[in-house]
This record gives structure tokens, C-alpha cells and sequence, in this order.
């Protein structure tokens, strides 16, 4: 049995992180997912969210992400990320303004498409809020 599963988040800024760890949890498109050591292999994107890392002495880091890919392999875990950073470099002000852009783009949406582009955008903003609202110390999905 391997030691831990190898994580690395990159963004097209920097290497957020690249440690091994006993567990991460990823915001899928389709929904939170866990990989562990030893996991099947699978790629798949991400939406917006936060990512928990379990470290291996049990203590959990968290990461913001705004989509991407993840590709599960033999060699780990790799976060292709537009856009990742430590949870404590994210900034609610910032998604608070992002919010009431989309609020501004949904009232002014005149289409059934533009208008179902613009209400899915502010739901995946006010969830992330409400997550984000949630984190004290850990995460836990």
C-alpha cells in the first residue's frame, strides 16, 4: 500500500501546493469527491469551490479553486486550476462583488438562455459564499 497520495494544485500563476497527503476532497462538476491512495484513475472538471487536504498527521488545509481540471493517476492527484489559492488569500469581498455583478447580469438577462446562464452563475456564487461562511478552521463536505 502506497504512503499517501501526492496532491499538486496548480494555477497559472503559481504551484499552490505540492505535498503528499492521506486525502483530498475536489469540487467536481458533478459533485464533491475524496481520492485517496490507490484511487482509480479518472479525469474529470471542476466547478467552483474549496478543496480540503487531510494531511498525513490528520490536521486539514483548505484551497479555494474556480474551475479546472483533476486528474486522478498512479503517480496522484493533479488540479489543473483557472484560478486556486489557500483559503486564507481568498477574499469575500471580492465574491461579494462578484455576486451582485451576476444579480446585475441576471436582471438584465432577455433571453430563457441568458437568463438560465445568468441564474445558474449567481446560484454557484451564493453556494460558495454559504461554503466559505462555513469555514472555521476545517471543512468537512
Amino acid at each position: 500500500m502506497a504512503e499517501g497520495l501526492k496532491i499538486e494544485i496548480v494555477s497559472p500563476e503559481r504551484l499552490v501546493l505540492s505535498e503528499v497527503v492521506t486525502s483530498v476532497t475536489v469540487p467536481g462538476t458533478e459533485g464533491y469527491f475524496t481520492v485517496m491512495s490507490d484511487h482509480a484513475p479518472f479525469m474529470t472538471t471542476l466547478r467552483l469551490g474549496f478543496i480540503t487536504v487531510t494531511e498525513t498527521n490528520g490536521t486539514s488545509k483548505v484551497y479555494f479553486v474556480r474551475g479546472g481540471f483533476a486528474d486522478v493517476s498512479t503517480e496522484g492527484l493533479t488540479i489543473l486550476a483557472e484560478e486556486a489559492s489557500p483559503f486564507h488569500e481568498f477574499d469575500k469581498g471580492d465574491l461579494q462583488a462578484e455576486i451582485r455583478a451576476a444579480e446585475e447580469e441576471l436582471a438584465r438577462a432577455q433571453t430563457p438562455d441568458d437568463k438560465s446562464y445568468a441564474q445558474v452563475l449567481v446560484n454557484g456564487l451564493l453556494n460558495l459564499a454559504i461554503e466559505a461562511g462555513q469555514i472555521n478552521g476545517t471543512h468537512i463536505h
